[in-house]
């Protein structure tokens, strides 16, 4: 037999027996490729043969990438969201910890000029004061992630962080766990957050957020907040009352003005007295006009650093000012927000999505990625521009 005869049969018999493989073992013998091709990109960068041994155990886990794909069966209303956030036994857990590490807390914020019930407030929503910092190996569940393909760079970049955060000697590879998502310890840091910004606030040698003792993941937190911009002795919002008949085309994120401004148009803080602070701010309606109002400030958008979703930065925002004291949230939430249903309002997304306005996954929440699509699609029209959503705008979709 020749030589160029067989090695067609060897070909023609190893697709048959690749093709016979059950879903599982082709997985593996995927991930297997895609593992040996990063080893070798990842030792050209610079990582070391023996840091690079942390791959060899590495293992698909096909359940981190079911629970990245599959998106919540529904969408919670902030009404529901904000109940959980600042429960009361969160709040009275959150009050605990601030009794439990006042010096610590004291001496973060007076560094790092963090309130010291924000970085409490993140802390709780994070991991339950700690309870919760995730048990699944991130090495693994970076490296399923970045097979599986739709976010590849970014999640090849993590597991590079990860592996410079073992050669760092910040912590072992059995200690190195987090969620399904890759996050990290007390307030969850991906991997490239926290070599960019995790401190060793205790001194001992180490940037450890994942001992039991909170105090380097605590002060990293704060690191972090005050490296994005957080302005010391700003708020990062308070609610307000908006007068009868307001123009709504004023409100978004988009369109800060100074308080007195507000003021004169009829704006006051939530209690009815006037405002009067002297921080540039805008008003959201996360709800719709009838449910709360919120005139947020730059330090909004300092947390929405941390997480993207408004409905987490009023979430902690609402939660550390109730650590600090202050009281609930003074508006009712609608049942229907907008005065639209639910379905209405998801209706209104898909059809905004469907002619190129990216009004966000259609859930039904239209916060201001739907109301900056609704302006998008208002200026292509040539109306009026309110970024207002309402039955009379979808039946013009329609």
């Amino acid at each position: 037999m020749k030589a160029k005869d067989f090695s067609r049969r060897q070909a023609v018999g190893l697709i048959l027996a690749v093709t016979a493989m059950p879903k599982a073992a082709l997985a593996d013998v995927g991930f297997d490729a895609w593992r040996a091709d990063f080893r070798a990109r990842a030792a050209a960068s610079g990582i070391s043969a023996g840091t690079l041994r942390a791959l060899d155990n590495v293992r698909f886990l096909p359940k981190v990438v079911r629970s990245d794909k599959a998106p919540p069966e529904t969408a919670r209303s902030l009404g529901d969201y904000l109940a959980s956030a600042a429960s009361p036994q969160r709040i009275k857990a959150g009050q605990l910890m601030m009794a439990r590490y006042p010096t610590l807390l004291g001496r973060i914020e007076q560094q790092y000029g963090v309130p010291r019930e924000l970085i409490v407030a993140i802390w709780g929503m994070e991991s339950s004061f700690g309870a919760v910092r995730g048990s699944v190996p991130v090495m693994s569940t970076l490296a399923s992630l970045a097979y599986e393909g739709r976010r590849r760079n970014l999640f090849e970049a993590e597991l590079l962080a990860a592996l410079q955060i073992i050669a760092a000697g910040d912590t072992t590879l059995s200690r190195l766990k987090g969620s399904y998502a890759g996050a990290m310890g007390h307030t969850q840091f991906m991997p490239s957050s926290f070599l960019r910004h995790a401190v060793d606030f205790n001194r001992d040698g180490r940037r450890d957020i994942w001992a039991d003792d909170p105090t380097d993941a605590l002060a990293s937190t704060a690191a972090y907040l005050r490296a994005k911009g957080w302005q010391t002795g700003q708020p990062w919002a308070y609610e307000v009352r908006l007068p009868k008949g307001f123009d709504l085309a004023h409100t978004g994120r988009i369109y800060p003005r100074r308080q007195r401004d507000w003021a004169r148009l009829g704006v006051t803080y939530a209690s009815g007295e006037k405002l009067t602070g002297a921080a540039n701010g805008a008003l959201i309606l996360p709800a719709g006009p009838t449910g709360p109002v919120f005139m947020i400030f730059d330090n909004f958008h300092v947390l929405k650093t941390y997480n993207y979703a408004d409905s987490y930065v009023i979430g902690v925002g609402h939660l550390s000012d109730r650590l600090a004291g202050r009281g609930p949230i003074r508006a009712k939430f609608p049942g229907k927000p907008w005065d639209m249903t639910t379905a209405e309002r998801q209706e209104l997304q898909k059809r905004l999505n469907a002619l190129g306005f990216k009004a966000g996954r259609p859930d039904g929440v239209i916060g201001e990625k739907g109301r900056a699509a609704i302006r998008s699609y208002q200026t292509a029209r040539g109306v009026p521009v309110t970024g207002v959503p309402s039955r009379d705008l979808l039946a013009v979709l329609r």
